[in-house]
């Protein structure tokens, strides 16, 4: 991990080096970043930070994946810290059972990986592919908040 800066973050800290599910791990991770930086940065700073993650975790991700010889190897969990910052970000302010429920979501969608998030799963390849299935599967884990939301 600590060979190559682009490791240390594609590996999301260290905390995809966990030998049972790294990315429910790496997603904990994330929401204890949030957590940790939510009064520090400002809404429209959130937003760079998850645009520049993105784009910068299409490189870094594609570099790790390289160097372990693995299309989307587990122990890359940008993808998921991204994501997963991403939901907290448009779903705050929310109570912490609620940013809980948003935590089973998300996982749920990412490891479940329902059509279309599968699709784009087994389709994309590289540093894309690996960041983008993740997005998507933010995307529906906001849709569901957001339906919630409108039926109660």
């Amino acid at each position: 991990m600590l060979s190559h800066p682009c490791h240390l973050i594609s590996l999301g800290f260290g905390s995809g080096l966990s030998p049972i599910v790294p990315g429910t791990i790496g997603t904990l991770f994330a929401w204890a970043s949030f957590a940790l930086f939510a009064d520090r940065l400002t809404v429209i700073e959130w937003g760079i930070l998850v645009i520049a993650g993105f784009f910068g975790g299409i490189a870094v991700c594609a570099f790790t994946a390289n160097r372990l010889g693995i299309e989307d190897p587990s122990p890359i969990v940008w993808d998921e810290i991204v994501a997963f910052w991403l939901v907290l970000l448009l779903v705050t302010p929310v109570s912490f059972t609620g940013q809980l429920w948003a935590f089973v979501l998300f996982r749920f969608f990412d490891m479940v990986k329902p059509p279309p998030i599968g699709y784009f799963d087994r389709r994309l390849k590289g540093g894309f592919g690996i960041m983008f299935d993740d997005l998507v599967a933010a995307f529906f884990t906001l849709l569901v908040i957001a339906l919630w939301r409108m039926a109660v």
